[in-house]
This record gives structure tokens, sequence and C-alpha cells, in this order.
């Protein structure tokens, strides 16, 4: 069954009275900061992700700064 309105549902104006200065924009979803705390989410850059092929490629890039970090303080000592 075809609609009779011809209007597109994103074919709108903003009213004029509505302040768009006093308006803010929340984070949603995975980006939302109160949903990643205690949690084990970390959203990474554009230009760091590229770098990483997946998560095991970033776990284990990791694990080489920590060992690394390791040996360093070892070798202070």
């Amino acid at each position: 069954m075809k609609k009779s309105s011809t209007k597109k549902q994103d074919d709108y104006d903003l009213r004029e009275d509505y302040d768009l200065s006093k308006m803010t924009v929340l984070p949603k979803g995975r980006f939302d900061p109160k949903r990643r705390v205690g949690k084990n989410v970390v959203v990474l850059d554009a230009d760091v992700a590229e770098a990483f092929h997946g998560d095991k490629a970033v776990n284990d890039a990791l694990r080489l700064l920590l060992e690394a970090g390791k040996i360093a303080h070892g070798a202070a000592k």
C-alpha cells in the first residue's frame, strides 16, 4: 500500500524558537565514558586503530610494552 504523503521523514525544519546553544550533545553507546567505567572497553583514535588488525594485535603490542617496562625498571636497579 502506498502512502499518500510525499513528504520525506528527513525533510523538516527546526523551529526558530529552539536555542541550539543550550543543547548538549551526549555520547551514546560504546562512546559514552560513563559506560566504560570499570569495563575493559577502550576506544582507539583512528590513526592508532589503523595500525592494528584486531584485538590480538593490540593485546600483543601492549604486552610487549609491559615487558619492556619490566626490563627497563629491572636494569635500573
